[in-house]
């Protein structure tokens, strides 16, 4: 699928936040902790879900949509010879599978993930502290796979050398169905996590902390529950139609934001001349995560942050919305110094909105400097193989005048659903096209 897009228009209206990718994905992993019939409700229709439907019904999992939710059921056996390892492959997400599948299987080979090109990422993180548990883990270049060996399973305390939001997610997965307590430090408290401890704790798994750094894990011997979750909204989607009505100086409302994700981010755009009205807090499905509809102002005058751009463990800026500081740099007046210290190789991309007339100027494999303000023109180009900045892009396009294409957008597809029909909804020229 390409998308085809005439920009420069001024966008207005409304739209929902989606369901989390990053909760969905997750939750599909730990439904395989449970022996009874899991329901994660409102599940977003997206090629990451898909994917690791399809590696669950290969391993011997019954996955059904009824309507909107998916309703896992798992069988006596499970089937890793017949993993299907094209869908595995497809995705970073697989590696949430490993803590799951070493209660189930005492050794077993996991196709490598591959997911976004961002550079070497490291699972480190996940390999050390599952060790720690009684998982070993160790990767197999000649077959791109990761082996895993279980020995004696052990409550202990983690200290995570990486605030890891899929290495926290690991190891929670595996203090789940480790009698006893496990003791977690230094751990992620970001969206995704909370939403996972969320429920496990609707599994009967007491956890301490949720929200901090610091959780403790009461593990069960065994959990075989009729579970229902629904997990919360997606803080990196709100902040992509925040981003756009930014740069596109148009007032949109952005419904069920999960405000404690946002905050730092809606700040600093605030120091750039990006204001926001707030409608009243209320609660997401799963009884916990603070909403709120945020109304983006239209403006005229942007300027450069008085500082530079970064992100931080939650609750400071979330990394998957650094990308999204891009567009909105191009627009503002002044230097905008752009860090993205975590991937080794995501900056480059950022340099990709020099095609379509942005001063981008990569200083090193990790920072970025953008002039502005510069008006955007055309282009037709392939989307880079990464989500984040596939839809920075998309952004960069709806703020351009002129026709411009967007081709192979499947990395958009990974994380939005029917985007551009959504697009269209707040008065966007956008058609998805063969």
């Amino acid at each position: 699928m390409n998308y085809r897009v005439i920009g420069s228009k001024t966008l207005s209206g409304e739209v929902t936040t989606n369901i989390s990718k990053n909760a969905a994905v997750v939750l599909l992993a730990a439904s395989l902790l449970n022996k009874g019939k899991t329901t994660l409700k409102r599940m977003p229709h997206i090629e990451e879900v898909n994917r690791l439907i399809e590696v669950l019904r290969s391993i011997g999992v019954s996955v059904e949509w009824v309507g909107g939710d998916v309703v896992i059921e798992p069988r006596a056996q499970f089937d890793l010879e017949n993993i299907d390892r094209l869908a595995a492959e497809k995705t970073r997400s697989i590696a949430l599978f490993i803590a799951p599948l070493a209660h189930l299987v005492a050794s077993f080979d996991l196709p490598a993930p591959k997911g976004c090109n961002l550079g070497k990422r490291s699972l480190g993180a996940h390999i050390d502290a599952l060790a720690r548990l009684g998982i070993n883990l160790e990767g197999h270049e000649d077959t791109h796979s990761y082996h895993v060996e279980v020995g004696e399973k052990r409550p202990r305390e983690i200290i995570m050398y990486e605030a890891s939001d899929t290495g926290v997610e690991n190891v929670l997965m595996a203090a789940a169905k480790i009698p006893g307590e496990t003791t977690i430090k230094f751990a992620s408290a970001n969206y995704m996590v909370q939403d996972l401890c969320f429920f496990l704790e609707r599994c009967g798994v007491k956890i301490e902390g949720i929200g901090t750094t610091t959780l403790v894990v009461h593990g069960v011997e065994e959990i075989n529950e009729a579970v229902e979750y629904a997990p919360s909204e997606d803080p990196i989607e709100s902040m992509f139609f925040i981003s756009l009505a930014a740069t596109t100086k148009s007032e949109i409302t952005v419904k069920r934001c999960p405000i404690d994700f946002l905050e730092l981010e809606l700040a600093t755009l605030w120091s750039m001349g990006v204001r926001h009205s707030r409608g009243a807090e209320y609660l997401a499905e799963n009884g916990h995560t603070r909403l709120i509809d945020i109304t983006v102002k239209k403006g005229d005058v942007l300027n450069a942050p008085p500082e530079k751009i970064a992100p931080r463990p939650y609750p400071g800026i979330n990394i998957d919305n650094l990308p999204f500081f891009v567009p909105v740099a191009t627009q503002a007046t002044g230097t905008t110094l752009i860090h993205d210290w975590v991937y080794e190789g995501r900056a480059q991309y950022y340099t990709l909105m020099e095609k379509l007339g942005a001063r981008v100027k990569l200083l090193d494999p990790h920072r970025v400097e953008i002039e502005g303000p510069t008006p955007l023109h055309s282009v037709h180009m392939e989307a880079p193989p990464a989500l984040r900045p596939a839809t920075m892009l998309l952004i960069g396009m709806l703020a351009a005048e002129g026709e411009s294409e967007l081709q192979n957008v499947y990395p958009i597809n990974r994380g939005y659903e029917n985007l551009h029909e959504r697009l269209k909804a707040v008065g966007a020229e956008i058609d998805a096209i063969e």
